[in-house]
Protein backbone atom coordinates (compact mmCIF):
# COMPACT_ATOMS: atom_id res chain seq x y z
CA UNK A 1 0.00 0.00 0.00
CA UNK A 2 1.54 3.32 -0.95
CA UNK A 3 1.34 6.28 1.45
CA UNK A 4 0.32 9.54 0.00
CA UNK A 5 1.49 12.84 1.61
CA UNK A 6 0.43 16.33 0.94
CA UNK A 7 3.33 18.47 -0.35
CA UNK A 8 2.31 21.23 2.16
CA UNK A 9 2.57 18.85 5.15
CA UNK A 10 6.07 17.67 4.22
CA UNK A 11 8.49 18.96 6.91
CA UNK A 12 11.65 17.79 5.21
CA UNK A 13 11.77 20.99 3.19
CA UNK A 14 11.65 23.16 6.35
CA UNK A 15 14.16 21.15 8.40
CA UNK A 16 17.21 23.26 7.65
CA UNK A 17 15.57 26.64 8.30
CA UNK A 18 14.17 25.38 11.66
CA UNK A 19 17.57 24.17 12.82
CA UNK A 20 19.13 27.54 11.97
CA UNK A 21 16.39 29.39 13.85
CA UNK A 22 16.92 27.19 16.90
CA UNK A 23 20.67 27.79 16.93
CA UNK A 24 20.21 31.55 16.64
CA UNK A 25 17.72 31.56 19.53
CA UNK A 26 20.12 29.57 21.74
CA UNK A 27 23.01 31.90 20.93
CA UNK A 28 20.90 34.92 21.81
CA UNK A 29 20.05 33.43 25.23
CA UNK A 30 23.73 32.79 25.95
CA UNK A 31 24.67 36.37 25.07
CA UNK A 32 21.88 37.77 27.24
CA UNK A 33 23.05 35.63 30.19
CA UNK A 34 26.62 36.91 29.96
CA UNK A 35 25.59 40.51 29.56
CA UNK A 36 23.16 40.44 32.59
CA UNK A 37 24.30 42.72 35.43
CA UNK A 38 23.42 41.97 39.01
CA UNK A 39 22.47 45.15 40.84
CA UNK A 40 23.32 45.17 44.50
CA UNK A 41 20.57 46.67 46.61
CA UNK A 42 21.75 48.71 49.50
CA UNK A 43 19.99 48.01 52.72
CA UNK A 44 19.46 51.37 54.20
CA UNK A 45 17.22 51.77 57.21
CA UNK A 46 16.83 48.52 59.17
CA UNK A 47 15.62 50.24 62.26
CA UNK A 48 17.32 50.71 65.58
CA UNK A 49 17.34 48.04 68.25
CA UNK A 50 16.35 49.41 71.57
CA UNK A 51 17.37 47.35 74.59
CA UNK A 52 15.69 48.07 77.87
CA UNK A 53 18.37 47.22 80.38
CA UNK A 54 16.92 46.18 83.74
CA UNK A 55 19.15 46.63 86.66
CA UNK A 56 19.83 43.30 88.30
CA UNK A 57 18.51 43.15 91.84
CA UNK A 58 21.27 42.44 94.29
CA UNK A 59 20.19 39.91 96.90
CA UNK A 60 22.12 40.25 100.13
CA UNK A 61 23.93 37.14 101.22
CA UNK A 62 22.42 35.67 104.36
CA UNK A 63 24.98 35.37 107.06
CA UNK A 64 24.80 32.33 109.30
CA UNK A 65 25.23 33.03 112.96
CA UNK A 66 28.15 31.19 114.50
CA UNK A 67 27.18 28.35 116.87
CA UNK A 68 27.12 29.20 120.59
CA UNK A 69 30.31 28.55 122.43
CA UNK A 70 30.51 25.19 124.24
CA UNK A 71 29.68 25.21 127.97
CA UNK A 72 32.60 25.60 130.28
CA UNK A 73 34.04 22.30 131.47
CA UNK A 74 32.86 20.99 134.82
CA UNK A 75 35.20 21.76 137.68
CA UNK A 76 37.56 18.93 138.23
CA UNK A 77 37.73 17.29 141.60
CA UNK A 78 41.02 17.94 143.24
CA UNK A 79 42.31 14.85 144.98
CA UNK A 80 44.58 15.67 147.84
CA UNK A 81 47.31 13.08 148.22
CA UNK A 82 48.29 12.48 151.83
CA UNK A 83 51.77 11.23 152.47
CA UNK A 84 52.21 8.12 154.53
CA UNK A 85 54.14 9.99 157.15
CA UNK A 86 51.23 12.31 157.98
CA UNK A 87 49.01 11.20 160.84
CA UNK A 88 45.23 11.09 160.43
CA UNK A 89 43.35 12.56 163.36
CA UNK A 90 40.21 10.41 162.95
CA UNK A 91 40.83 6.69 163.24
CA UNK A 92 38.46 4.13 161.82
CA UNK A 93 37.37 1.61 164.39
CA UNK A 94 36.70 -1.86 162.98
CA UNK A 95 34.78 -4.28 165.14
CA UNK A 96 35.60 -7.94 165.22
CA UNK A 97 32.72 -9.66 163.44
CA UNK A 98 34.24 -13.07 163.13
CA UNK A 99 31.94 -15.87 164.25
CA UNK A 100 33.50 -18.77 166.11
CA UNK A 101 32.02 -21.90 167.57
CA UNK A 102 31.86 -20.25 170.98
CA UNK A 103 29.99 -17.21 169.68
CA UNK A 104 26.48 -17.02 171.06
CA UNK A 105 23.72 -15.83 168.73
CA UNK A 106 20.55 -14.41 170.20
CA UNK A 107 17.32 -15.20 168.36
CA UNK A 108 14.37 -12.88 168.89
CA UNK A 109 11.01 -14.50 168.41
CA UNK A 110 8.59 -12.13 166.71
CA UNK A 111 5.02 -12.86 167.59
CA UNK A 112 2.77 -12.31 164.61
CA UNK A 113 -0.43 -10.57 165.43
CA UNK A 114 -3.36 -12.74 164.54
CA UNK A 115 -6.36 -10.93 163.16
CA UNK A 116 -9.41 -12.63 164.52
CA UNK A 117 -12.48 -12.01 162.43
CA UNK A 118 -15.72 -11.91 164.32
CA UNK A 119 -17.85 -14.87 163.37
CA UNK A 120 -21.47 -14.40 162.39
CA UNK A 121 -23.64 -17.31 163.51
CA UNK A 122 -26.85 -18.47 161.91
CA UNK A 123 -27.90 -20.90 164.67
CA UNK A 124 -26.94 -20.42 168.31
CA UNK A 125 -28.01 -21.81 171.64
CA UNK A 126 -30.12 -18.73 172.37
CA UNK A 127 -31.47 -16.96 169.27
CA UNK A 128 -31.95 -13.16 169.30
CA UNK A 129 -35.47 -11.98 170.05
CA UNK A 130 -37.54 -8.84 169.52
CA UNK A 131 -38.55 -7.02 172.70
CA UNK A 132 -41.85 -8.63 173.75
CA UNK A 133 -41.48 -11.70 171.52
CA UNK A 134 -42.91 -12.61 168.11
CA UNK A 135 -46.36 -11.18 168.87
CA UNK A 136 -44.81 -7.77 169.59
CA UNK A 137 -42.75 -8.09 166.37
CA UNK A 138 -45.86 -8.74 164.24
CA UNK A 139 -47.65 -5.85 165.93
CA UNK A 140 -44.68 -3.54 165.25
CA UNK A 141 -44.56 -4.49 161.58
CA UNK A 142 -48.31 -4.08 161.08
CA UNK A 143 -48.25 -0.65 162.73
CA UNK A 144 -45.19 0.80 161.00
CA UNK A 145 -45.36 -0.63 157.45
CA UNK A 146 -47.06 1.65 154.93
CA UNK A 147 -48.22 0.00 151.74
CA UNK A 148 -46.45 1.70 148.82
CA UNK A 149 -48.82 3.61 146.51
CA UNK A 150 -47.13 2.18 143.38
CA UNK A 151 -47.63 -1.40 144.59
CA UNK A 152 -51.23 -0.64 145.58
CA UNK A 153 -52.07 0.85 142.16
CA UNK A 154 -50.37 -2.04 140.35
CA UNK A 155 -51.99 -4.65 142.58
CA UNK A 156 -48.62 -6.00 143.78
CA UNK A 157 -48.71 -8.20 146.86
CA UNK A 158 -46.54 -10.95 148.27
CA UNK A 159 -43.81 -11.66 150.79
CA UNK A 160 -40.48 -9.83 150.98
CA UNK A 161 -37.73 -11.86 152.67
CA UNK A 162 -35.27 -9.68 154.58
CA UNK A 163 -31.99 -10.73 156.22
CA UNK A 164 -30.08 -8.74 158.84
CA UNK A 165 -27.49 -9.17 161.59
CA UNK A 166 -28.19 -8.67 165.31
CA UNK A 167 -24.84 -7.77 166.88
CA UNK A 168 -23.61 -8.31 170.44
CA UNK A 169 -25.38 -5.16 171.64
CA UNK A 170 -28.69 -6.17 169.98
CA UNK A 171 -28.52 -3.51 167.22
CA UNK A 172 -29.86 -4.40 163.75
CA UNK A 173 -27.15 -4.09 161.04
CA UNK A 174 -26.55 -5.00 157.36
CA UNK A 175 -30.20 -5.18 156.26
CA UNK A 176 -30.59 -6.79 152.81
CA UNK A 177 -33.43 -8.18 150.68
CA UNK A 178 -33.26 -11.89 149.86
CA UNK A 179 -36.47 -12.06 147.83
CA UNK A 180 -38.02 -9.06 146.10
CA UNK A 181 -41.53 -8.32 144.84
CA UNK A 182 -40.93 -4.76 143.58
CA UNK A 183 -43.31 -1.84 143.54
CA UNK A 184 -41.47 -0.14 146.42
CA UNK A 185 -42.23 -2.97 148.86
CA UNK A 186 -38.54 -3.90 149.18
CA UNK A 187 -37.52 -0.38 150.18
CA UNK A 188 -40.37 -0.14 152.67
CA UNK A 189 -39.41 -3.46 154.30
CA UNK A 190 -35.76 -2.31 154.66
CA UNK A 191 -36.88 1.01 156.17
CA UNK A 192 -39.04 -0.63 158.81
CA UNK A 193 -36.41 -3.21 159.80
CA UNK A 194 -33.65 -0.58 160.11
CA UNK A 195 -35.88 1.49 162.42
CA UNK A 196 -36.48 -1.43 164.82
CA UNK A 197 -35.53 -1.04 168.48
CA UNK A 198 -32.67 -3.09 169.89
CA UNK A 199 -33.20 -6.82 170.14
CA UNK A 200 -32.04 -9.19 172.84
CA UNK A 201 -28.73 -10.44 171.37
CA UNK A 202 -28.15 -14.09 170.62
CA UNK A 203 -25.87 -16.09 172.93
CA UNK A 204 -23.50 -18.97 172.38
CA UNK A 205 -22.10 -20.67 175.53
CA UNK A 206 -23.37 -17.78 177.60
CA UNK A 207 -21.60 -15.12 175.46
CA UNK A 208 -23.32 -12.56 173.26
CA UNK A 209 -22.47 -13.11 169.58
CA UNK A 210 -23.49 -11.82 166.16
CA UNK A 211 -26.40 -13.71 164.66
CA UNK A 212 -27.85 -13.49 161.15
CA UNK A 213 -31.63 -13.42 161.19
CA UNK A 214 -34.10 -13.88 158.30
CA UNK A 215 -37.52 -12.24 158.52
CA UNK A 216 -40.47 -12.62 156.07
CA UNK A 217 -42.67 -9.53 155.69
CA UNK A 218 -45.98 -10.07 153.89
CA UNK A 219 -47.73 -7.35 151.88
CA UNK A 220 -51.45 -8.05 151.38
CA UNK A 221 -54.10 -5.89 149.75
CA UNK A 222 -57.50 -5.72 151.43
Amino acid sequence: MELKKSPEANLEKKRVPLIIIGLLFSLALVLVAFEWKAFETEVKDLGELELDLIEEEIIPISQQQPPPPPPPPAPTTVIEIVEDEEEIEEELVIEDLEVDEDTEIEFIDEVAEEVVEEQIFTIVEEMPSFPGGEAALMKYLGKNIKYPAIAKDAGIQGTVYVTFVVNEQGAVKDVKVLRSIGGGCDEEAIRVVESMPKWSPGKQRGKSVKVQYNLPIRFTLR
